[in-house]
């Protein structure tokens, strides 16, 4: 495991995977807010350790994750449509983005280094937000819930962005913040860093090798030699 100290350059990559909420953009505080609000207006009362279950999951995850929480009386159909809603509406104004994501985005651009996204969500959220946001254009390639059969922490999603960009996932630098896309990104057999957001490495986590890093700033000062 290597510490933040230690790790003052990461191994060559030809390519950059990113995981887009809570790496690319901060929206899960927002998401959290949200995920409370509804299940109190449902008549449930989530809890910190549900929500932390639910980070970083596929839509299917989450179904199954809130179902063995409370019972099959979880109205979980009309609780993800509230929750898309709401977020949609407190998107309106933009979509805020993680310290240095945009700055990392665009030097990776201006070096002709491929990018692409790999999120659990689906197209038209992917598509939204990362329009929102001002990043959608930036990336060669976007693979969302609806492209994959096996979302995180299945490796498919980061496989298929691979294909897609024409890079053995040996040589594709994968950034991440939760779990379940650690796991994914690591058993794609990509070089992973772990930006934590809301989520930080368990033991088991840490025990994968990958390295953790606070900022998307630390990644660009670890991956380019500013001599």
């Amino acid at each position: 495991m290597k510490s933040q100290s230690d790790i003052l350059r990461l191994a060559p990559f030809e390519a950059v995977i990113f995981d887009m909420d809570g790496t690319l953009l901060d929206t899960e505080s927002v998401f959290k807010t949200i995920v409370f609000e509804v299940c109190t207006e449902l008549g449930f009362e989530m809890t910190d350790a549900v929500h932390m279950s639910m980070v970083g999951g596929s839509h299917e995850n989450t179904n199954r994750l809130l179902l063995e929480s409370y019972g099959v009386s979880f109205p979980y159909t009309l609780f993800d449509e509230r929750c898309r809603v709401i977020m949609r509406e407190r998107s309106h104004g933009g979509v805020p983005v993680k310290p240095g994501a945009l700055e990392l985005v665009r030097e990776l651009n201006e070096r002709k280094i491929p990018t692409a996204v790999a999120t659990s969500s689906r197209n038209p959220h992917a598509q939204h937000h990362l329009t929102a946001a001002g990043l959608f254009d930036l990336f060669e390639t976007i693979v969302t819930r609806d492209d994959v059969v096996n979302p995180k922490p299945h490796p498919e999603p980061y496989l298929t962005a691979a294909r897609r960009l024409g890079v053995d996932p040996l040589k594709c630098l994968a950034l991440e913040d939760s779990h379940a896309g650690v796991r994914a990104a690591h058993a794609a057999g990509m070089q992973t860093v772990m930006v934590p957001d809301l989520v930080h490495p368990s033991e088991e986590i840490r025990a994968l090798g990958i390295a953790v890093m606070e900022s998307l700033d630390h990644v660009r000062l670890a991956a380019f030699d500013r001599h």
